[in-house]
């Protein structure tokens, strides 16, 4: 009897996803604040790469973000704008005014199954939008096979301890107020298992690291708002489908407030940003060396006396 193989689990409700960027695309500018920001670092990473890359993709582009901040880094000629959202799509309305040579075309695209040919690109933007996935591993693996051999993937994805005051202080008015709680914030990956993605992806040369950005808001709702407006709503499968007591979101705001306030009266929210490098392989690419290749012993580079295992150091 044949043994169906289990597909990835899903966590998210991508129709709610793209509901909310659609959403978000007719307000986008007042809130796009730290996708900015995110983007400006990914872009950052750039600067200590020498080689150039001139068919670039953007996936999760939130309207060119990323293309209107690039400067003509990177040697990039032309860009492909993509988006699970058409709102979002739509809001690119032509060349980019700091890089009025770059060429530029949109698309809409889901990130779990993308429609791009093999060896499309040089290099694969990602900014804030691959934490929306159900199936992480399998749109990484749709991204390298997208590359071009030695192509670059630069991504950055909200990390596990996103929103941790947020999602502490809705998880504890609800079990007071209503006698139990529902999924409030979205899981986010951790940055220990965004690296291990990355090599079972095939990725060479892989890195993930994490920063962390910390908001001042004047109240919880302020906050609410901005993620609203950035599109980055609850889209769990499990979220709760009905509107929130208005006694218990008073309770969240006042919780919040006693947990993590400042002396001003200003709430804390920590946005983690995991980013991802990873190349596509190539033959001109370095390698690990074999064990036990070494030519040199460590010990004389440390200046130390080299000892077998079992042997005593003797008193001099």
């Amino acid at each position: 009897m044949d043994t169906e193989i289990p597909g990835p689990a899903v966590i998210f409700d991508r129709a709610a996803v793209r509901a909310h960027r659609d959403r978000a695309a007719r307000s986008a500018t007042a809130h796009e604040f730290l996708v900015r920001e995110s983007a400006r670092r990914l872009l950052d990473r750039l600067e200590d790469v020498t080689r150039r890359f001139p068919r670039a993709l953007d996936l999760g582009c939130r309207g060119g973000i990323l293309s209107r901040i690039l400067k003509g880094r990177g040697g990039i000629e032309s860009i492909v704008h993509a988006d699970l959202s058409w709102e979002m799509v739509r809001r690119i309305s032509g060349p980019s005014p700091s890089d009025g040579a770059l060429a530029e075309s949109r698309a809409v695209a889901d990130e779990e199954r993308l429609p791009f040919a093999p060896g499309s690109f040089d290099i694969v933007f990602s900014n804030l939008s691959l934490h929306w996935t159900n199936d992480l591993p399998g749109a990484l693996v749709q991204l390298n096979r997208a590359l071009k051999p030695d192509g670059l993937l630069l991504a950055a994805m909200f990390g596990g301890d996103t929103l941790w005051e947020l999602r502490e202080a809705l998880l504890r008015a609800e079990a007071e107020s209503e006698g139990g709680a529902s999924p409030r914030v979205s899981p986010f990956v951790d940055v220990r298992d965004a690296g291990d993605l990355l090599n079972r992806a095939r990725f060479a040369l892989s890195v993930a690291d994490v920063d962390t950005v910390t908001v001042m808001y004047p109240d919880m709702f302020r906050l609410m708002a901005d993620l609203r407006g950035m599109g980055e709503a609850n889209a769990a499968r499990a979220r709760r489908r009905t509107f929130t007591r208005r006694d218990t979101l008073m309770r969240a705001g006042a919780i919040y407030r006693e947990l993590h306030g400042d002396e001003e009266g200003r709430l804390p929210a920590t946005f983690q940003i995991v980013s991802l490098t990873g190349w596509a392989p190539h033959v001109s690419q370095p390698k690990p060396r074999r064990p036990g290749s070494a030519t040199a012993r460590l010990a004389d580079a440390l200046g130390t006396t080299e000892r077998f295992a079992g042997d005593t150091a003797r008193p001099g």
